[in-house]
């Protein structure tokens, strides 16, 4: 039999994912701060444009965190 659904600490995991994603992006742009001399080009490209998913992610994120509040004021049960 399948475990129940249990989504009450949904919203936290999820705040957990947003705080570790904009750690990951804080350390990438000092990184490139740092070494950007020190990287080419593609390198460089490579970095920002991982960046970009990450912020992206974090819009996701934070959309679910939304639906998350949505449903718990509806009053829905999982």
């Amino acid at each position: 039999m399948a475990k129940p659904d249990n989504r009450s600490d949904n919203v936290s995991h999820l705040q957990q994912h947003i705080d570790d994603t904009m750690e990951n992006i804080r350390d990438t742009r000092d990184y490139l701060k740092a070494h950007s001399d020190e990287l080419d080009a593609g390198e460089r490209q490579n970095l920002s444009a991982k960046n970009e998913r990450r912020e992206r992610a974090i819009q996701g994120f934070r959309e679910e965190i939304r639906d998350e509040a949505n449903h718990e004021f509806d009053g829905d049960s999982r």
